[in-house]
C-alpha cells in the first residue's frame, strides 16, 4: 500500500509512475488527498472539542464547591452538547478513514525505474538466456504422455478424487517430487534462509498484509465457515510472521524459506497451455522471502536472482531470465524477474519462478517497521521468490531428459534424494 506521505507530497509522480503499469491513478490519487484533508480537519476539530470538554469539566467542580449550581448546570449543558458534537465528529472521522483506506488499496505499487514499459508478456525484456536446448528428434513426447506411459502421475485419478488440476503423483513420480523439495530446501538453508513449516490456511488479515486481498480473492480457495483462505504461495504466511512487528536495524536481513502445497483457482485458464502439469489448481512450491533495509533491498534482489539461477543451472535445464514490463507485473511488485525453462517436447518456455522486490508496499500493509539509528520508525522492504515451483520444473525434466526408448534420466543433483538415476 502506498503511503499517504508520498501521495500528499508527490501526487503527479505517483500518477506518472503508475502509467507504466497502464493504470490511470489520477482520480483516485486526488480523491485520497481530498479525503485526507477532510480527515485531518475533522481530527483537529475533534481534538479541540475534547480539549474544551476537559477544560469545562474542571469548572463544574469549582462551581459546585462554590455553591454556584446555576453556573454549574450551564456548563454541564455545554459539555453535553460538546459530547454530542464529539460523537458526530468521531463517526465522520471513522467514515473518512474507512473511505480513505478503501481507495488506498485500489492503487498498485509503483514500478521502479528499471521496469520497461509495455502491456503484455510480449513486451517483457529478456536479460539472459543460458543452457543448450536438447534436440530430442521428431518422436519426442510431451510430459503428459510420458507420465502416463511410465505410470508416475495420474491425472484421471486426480479428477476422480477431486477434479481437473489436482494430479496424483505415485511411485517414482512421488519420490522425484520429494527429491525436488528436499533439494530446493537444502540449497536455500545452505544460503542462510531459515526453514519454516507454516499453516496452509491463513486469515483475512494475512491475505491483506501481502496484497492477495482484496485484489485476488477470486483466485483463492475460501473456507467461509472459518473465514480462512487456502494459501496461493508460502509467501503469504511466511511474510506475515512479521506483521505488526518493529525490528531493529541489526535484525536485518531476515531470510526465510518454506515448502508448502499451494492452491489457486486459475479461473479462466483453458486450452493447450494448461495440459498436464502446465497449470494446476494444487501444486508444490518452495519459496524464499527476505526482509531488508531499504538501502539494501536491490542488492538482495540481485542475490535472490543469482540464487534461483544456480538452482536451474544445477538441474541442467535451458533457461531465460525476463524483467517484466509494467503491464505484466503483479499489483504489489515494484520489479519482477521471471525465470522460464525450455520445454523441449512442447517447444515453449515455461515460467518456474518469479523473484520480486515489493519495496515498502507490502510492509506498509503489514505494519512491518524498524527503528533507524535515530530511533525513528521506518518501513522495511520485503522481497520474495519461487525457488522453485515444482510442476513445470518436473515437466521440463521429464521432457528434456527423456530417452528414445521412453525412459527418463534423473538430473545428477537429484539422485542422492531419489535413490535412483532413471525412471522407466
Amino acid at each position: 500500500m502506498l503511503t499517504l506521505k508520498l501521495l500528499r507530497e508527490e501526487p503527479e509522480f505517483v500518477i506518472e509512475r503508475l502509467k507504466v503499469k497502464n493504470f490511470d491513478a489520477k482520480e483516485i490519487v486526488y480523491k485520497i488527498i481530498d479525503i485526507d484533508k477532510q480527515r485531518r480537519a475533522l481530527q483537529t476539530e475533534l481534538d479541540a472539542c475534547l480539549a474544551r470538554q476537559k477544560a469545562l469539566a474542571s469548572k463544574i467542580g469549582s462551581f459546585m464547591k462554590e455553591g454556584k449550581k446555576a453556573e454549574a448546570d450551564e456548563v454541564k449543558n455545554e459539555v453535553a452538547s460538546l459530547k454530542d458534537s464529539s460523537k458526530s465528529l468521531e463517526t465522520s472521522l471513522d467514515e473518512s478513514q474507512n473511505e480513505q483506506n478503501r481507495l488506498l488499496v485500489l492503487l498498485p505499487n509503483l514500478p521502479c525505474a528499471q521496469v520497461p514499459e509495455g502491456k503484455t508478456a510480449e513486451d517483457n525484456l529478456v536479460v539472459k538466456m543460458a543452457g543448450e536446448i536438447p534436440d530430442l528428434g521428431e518422436n519426442a513426447l510431451p510430459h503428459w504422455e510420458l507420465l502416463k506411459n511410465l505410470d508416475i502421475v495420474d491425472f484421471d485419478l486426480g479428477v476422480k478424487l477431486t477434479g481437473a488440476g489436482f494430479p496424483v503423483y505415485k511411485g517414482k513420480g512421488a519420490r522425484i517430487q520429494r527429491a525436488l523439495i528436499s533439494y530446493f530446501l537444502e540449497k536455500n538453508t545452505s544460503a542462510g534462509y531459515m526453514e519454516y513449516q507454516p499453516p496452509y490456511m491463513v486469515n483475512e488479515a494475512s491475505g491483506f498484509g501481502t496484497g492477495q486481498l482484496p485484489d485476488k480473492e477470486g483466485q483463492m480457495y475460501f473456507a467461509p465457515l472459518d473465514g480462512f483462505y487456502m494459501i496461493p504461495t508460502a509467501e503469504v504466511p511466511i511474510t506475515n510472521i512479521y506483521r505488526d512487528v518493529i525490528l531493529k536495524k541489526e535484525d536485518f536481513p531476515v531470510k526465510m524459506t518454506a515448502y508448502t502445497p499451494c492452491w489457486r483457482r486459475e479461473a479462466g485458464s483453458y486450452g493447450k497451455d494448461v495440459r498436464g502439469l502446465n497449470r494446476l489448481h494444487q501444486f508444490d512450491k518452495v519459496e524464499i522471502v527476505r526482509l531488508e533495509l531499504p538501502e539494501n533491498s536491490y542488492k538482495a534482489l540481485e542475490e535472490m536472482v543469482a540464487h534461483v539461477e544456480s538452482l536451474v543451472q544445477e538441474l541442467g535445464l535451458p533457461y531465460r531470465i525476463l524483467r517484466l514490463c509494467g503491464g505484466d507485473m503483479s499489483f504489489t511488485s515494484a520489479i519482477t524477474y521471471d525465470f522460464e525453462v525450455f520445454s523441449a517436447a512442447q517447444k515453449r518456455w515455461l515460467e518456474v519462478s518469479s523473484v520480486s522486490n515489493f519495496e515498502t508496499y507490502q510492509a506498509n500493509r503489514l505494519k512491518l517497521r524498524y527503528k533507524d539509528e535515530n530511533g525513528k520508525t521506518q518501513i522495511a522492504h520485503t522481497l520474495n521468490g519461487s525457488s522453485l515451483a515444482l510442476p513445470r520444473i518436473l515437466a521440463a525434466i521429464i521432457e528434456n531428459y527423456q530417452t528414445p526408448d521412453g525412459k527418463i534420466i534423473v538430473p545428477e543433483v537429484l539422485r542422492k534424494y531419489t535413490g535412483f538415476d532413471i525412471i522407466g
